[in-house]
């Protein structure tokens, strides 16, 4: 059986987003030791001590995984139409522990965030629209605005992904440019989800334009006949057409 592009696309999605997924398991997996004293945490020794921020920092890293692999399964127009019952159940999923659980953390987080106040300003810009772009996703759903529901769940996914997008930038920025530290954490945090949603918004605007083309194109040509089974349907129906003759 052939396979259609749409579920290869589907496909590639869903191996990335579990891939990247599974990277990040990898990083976080030193922080369920607890230790005060693993990776990131190293520069946060002048604050570690605080019981709110702690509580955040875990709260935010264990909540995020399930934030991130859902999305694995909310955009594929195939998941959409084969499982739609996966699709919601893994809405539902992104959208509570983000609401409830992610975004509330990460703007605790976002207070005391490396690189000063330029890299601080960005996470507690970045955490209020996470937050809000989510909410207006399940707003828009319960009230079946599919196509509003589509944009406003691309741009949260948009920003969840700047987890990824930062660490890219991270790669990037330190192999080819020769930055001091802090200066290179600032671009990078506004770079990882600026760019994020710019591109989304490229997207929806294109996804946009193209419907609206569609719906501008003249209609095609009709040949004025009817298909064989109307026009038999025309002829003996007492409803459309004249009453058929008894056969006596």
């Amino acid at each position: 059986m052939a396979i259609s592009s749409k579920q290869i696309l589907s496909i590639i999605w869903l191996l990335a987003i579990l891939l990247f997924s599974f990277q990040f398991i990898q990083i976080i997996a030193p922080y369920a030791t607890w230790q005060r004293d693993v990776d990131f945490l190293l520069t946060k020794q002048h604050i570690i001590h605080l019981d709110y921020y702690r509580v955040a920092f875990y709260a935010h890293i264990f909540s995020s995984i399930f934030v991130l692999a859902s999305g694995a399964f909310l955009f594929p127009k195939y998941i959409l139409q084969k499982w739609p019952k996966l699709h919601r159940y893994a809405g539902r999923i992104y959208v509570r522990t983000l609401l409830l659980v992610s975004a509330p953390s990460g703007f605790v987080m976002a207070f005391h965030a490396n690189g000063g106040w330029a890299a601080q300003a960005s996470f507690l810009l970045l955490t209020p629209l996470w937050w809000w772009f989510t909410w207006k996703g399940l707003d828009t759903a319960r009230k079946r605005q599919f196509t509003a529901h589509k944009n406003w769940m691309l741009r949260s996914y948009a920003l969840t992904l700047s987890a990824v997008s930062l660490r890219v930038y991270q790669l990037l920025l330190g192999s080819f440019f020769a930055l001091d530290p802090v200066t290179q954490y600032v671009l990078i945090s506004w770079a990882a989800w600026v760019g994020n949603l710019l591109a989304a918004e490229g997207i929806i605007w294109w996804q946009m334009r193209r419907v609206f083309t569609l719906s501008q194109a003249p209609p095609q040509p009709s040949s004025g006949k009817k298909p064989l089974h109307l026009a038999w349907s025309s002829i003996f129906s007492n409803r459309t057409g004249p009453v058929p003759l008894r056969l006596r």
